[in-house]
């Protein structure tokens, strides 16, 4: 009697066993089924929507939806509508994972357009590798984003190609030799001011050094304690680690006790919102970027016009690198057929898009190497410097 109850157990345990594992991949192919028969194609964008960097966020999302709409206009992808789906990370890496278990849960989208700061970035691409979901991040700089897997790409440099360019900017550019760096207190203007003293130390110019770092608090209202330690330590020129809201701020205040001071800042600080929060302090400030908004191509003009028309302020060199992003996912969609996130991935690395910030094509590791355009602060406007 006992032989036959074990028996009968194992023949309902395994049973058991089969019917869950036959729900369990019934469940996986009705989802694959289901976004094959969406009627949309879904693009999730991830960045701040909300706090002290809601600009870019909300750039990366107007940027998306604008890029999106063009191809609506034209018929869609693959014969369905584009729709944007944004999530609001905060900038933080908490926030970002929930939304990257949510994205990947869900199941629907087609990519992940963010997220911003590198950290946070590194804190949801392991998510999304994992469950084999393209992210394309606009602005992740730190050198080993990528490395995370083979379905994490970034439409920007790696800070060091970008940190280079600045130092060249300071050192052959403007002719200065002695070197301030002011940085905010993240990840990213740690890692910044770091790649920085090590490049101008392996310049081999022992005319050329870091005569001061000052590290401060982002969004602070009063620079003045770094900035005097800078100008006591003798600086010609301060290369600023942070975004507009750190450049402005430190140029009103460092001109106002050395007006001959030089500056140099990052793509993260090319915006509109430096000329109208810096005024006539920020006359001079230098940047190496990839987007040049006052350049003469016709597409980069209608782009400029149509965006400032539609959202009333001009893009960023993030917010176009991120219209160039949801570009490039659409057309890897379109030329391999399909939503296919392995299929699409391959694709990717095949492609060649002719966007506002050049032509980009992404190599085996998700990066891509551009040339960067030296723009100044002149009379208000942006202004390529000459070469």
């Amino acid at each position: 009697m006992n032989r036959k109850r074990a028996i009968l157990v194992a023949v309902l345990s395994t049973a058991a066993l089969s019917l869950l594992a036959g729900c369990g991949n019934a469940k996986k192919e009705a989802n694959n089924t289901d976004k094959a028969n969406a009627d949309t194609v879904k693009i999730a964008v991830a960045g701040p929507m909300t706090g002290d960097n809601s600009e870019y966020g909300i750039g990366f999302a107007n940027a998306a939806e604008m890029k999106a709409e063009e191809w609506n206009e034209k018929g869609g992808v693959l014969g369905k509508q584009i729709e944007i789906v944004k999530y609001d990370d905060k900038n933080t890496s908490e926030e970002a994972t929930t939304i990257a278990q949510k994205i990947v849960s869900d199941g629907t989208a087609a990519g992940v357009i963010g997220h911003f700061s590198s950290g946070v970035c590194m804190t949801a691409a392991p998510i999304y590798q994992e469950n084999k979901m393209i992210e394309i991040s606009p602005s992740a700089s730190h050198p080993d984003y990528t490395k995370i897997g083979d379905y994490i790409f970034r439409n920007n440099t790696v800070i060091e190609k970008e940190a280079t360019a600045s130092v060249d900017l300071a050192v052959n550019d403007m002719g200065k030799k002695n070197i301030g760096i002011i940085s905010i207190m993240t990840d990213w203007g740690t890692n910044t001011s770091q790649v920085v003293k090590d490049i101008v130390q392996n310049l081999g110019d022992p005319d050329v050094k870091v005569v001061a770092h000052e590290e401060v608090m982002e969004g602070s209202d009063d620079y003045t304690p770094a900035i005097t330690k800078l100008n006591e330590a003798g600086a010609d020129v301060v290369i600023c680690c942070g975004m507009y809201n750190l450049v402005a701020p430190v140029a009103k205040q460092y001109k106002a006790i050395n007006p001959d001071i030089a500056i140099v800042a990052f793509s993260n600080a090319y915006s509109q919102q430096l000329i109208e929060l810096g005024g006539d302090a920020v006359e001079g400030v230098c940047f190496p970027v990839i987007f040049f908004s006052e350049s003469d191509d016709p597409i980069v003009k209608d782009y400029i016009e149509n965006y400032t028309e539609k959202y009333g302020s001009a893009p960023s060199a993030l917010t176009s690198q991120a219209y160039d992003s949801v570009g490039i996912l659409l057309t890897a969609i379109e030329e391999s057929g399909t939503t296919d996130h392995e299929a699409v991935r391959d694709k990717l690395r095949e492609v060649e898009y002719p966007g506002v910030c050049g032509v980009t094509k992404f190599d085996e590791n998700g990066e891509i190497d551009k040339e960067f355009v030296k723009v100044t602060i002149k009379d208000g406007k942006f202004e390529k410097m000459a070469e």
